[in-house]
């Protein structure tokens, strides 16, 4: 419970995560990566990847605990985007026996959106990190913003509408128009975007300038990203998988607001 003097603000309970969030297994596949996107600490961890056994272990662990409703796969990128693809596509055919929806969220190619589904995989989530196209070559060296956007429209075609997602970070510097013009440009393709506060890790904080957003800014940008879903028929309390259907680190349209 919380109170605001002797009002009750809102009234709720714990949760306990399963595997990072709350009724999913959510994995983090691979904890290295060969890019270099200046607010991950990924590239700085140099993390080993996990192998099938263990990724199915994380599964069956969450399965006892009780409440499993969804499986999420994530990864850096150990050596290139296709090979973390394919490694992905394995894993979730791997993982279709426990007949659970399954998401997940790699850096895309060319061929990723047939493989993923062919696989198995229900939801995709492509990070364009950043609207701005001049702050994306600083933030994502190595990277085309251009190429994320049409494997977003691709996904779209090939999953639905409202099962593609992406993360949009607040904080890195981009101005609010161009904010908000690029989650109103990501809604009109039927993608749903992720308004991610960014975290200034320890380990890149020195090099480039990171401001967590304050709550006015994020509550704002929130509302604007549900005034943008509601336009194109999309609904944030729908997703199946990761993100939208956590609501650990973002606020949700439909859910929280």
């Amino acid at each position: 419970m919380i109170r605001e003097g002797s009002r009750v603000a809102a009234v709720g309970r714990l949760v306990q995560p399963l595997a990072h969030c709350p009724h999913q297994a959510y994995i983090t596949v691979c904890e290295r990566c060969i890019y270099d996107c200046k607010f991950c600490a990924v590239p700085r961890l140099m993390g080993q990847p996990k192998s099938p056994e263990a990724v199915e272990g994380i599964v069956e662990a969450c399965l006892e605990k009780g409440g499993l409703s969804a499986i999420s796969l994530t990864s850096g990128v150990e050596v290139s985007p296709q090979a973390e693809v394919d490694r992905i596509a394995m894993l979730v055919r791997h993982l279709g026996r426990f007949n659970l929806p399954i998401g997940v969220s790699v850096i895309p190619t060319s061929q990723s959106n047939r493989i993923l589904k062919e696989a198995g995989a229900v939801e995709v989530k492509y990070n364009v990190e950043t609207v701005d196209p001049d702050l994306f070559e600083v933030v994502c060296p190595g990277l085309e913003l251009e190429a994320i956007k049409e494997a977003l429209k691709e996904a779209v075609g090939v999953f639905g509408p409202g099962r593609v997602f992406s993360n949009v970070i607040a904080g890195l510097g981009e101005s609010d128009r161009v904010m908000r013009e690029g989650i109103a440009e990501l809604a009109e393709m039927g993608v749903l975007p992720v308004i991610r506060a960014v975290y200034p890790h320890p380990l890149r904080r020195q090099e480039i300038d990171m401001v967590r957003p304050s709550k006015e800014r994020l509550l704002d940008l929130a509302s604007h990203t549900k005034r943008c879903l509601d336009r194109e028929g999309l609904r944030g309390d729908c997703a199946l998988t990761m993100c939208y259907r956590c609501t650990g680190c973002d606020l949700v349209p439909h859910r929280d607001l």
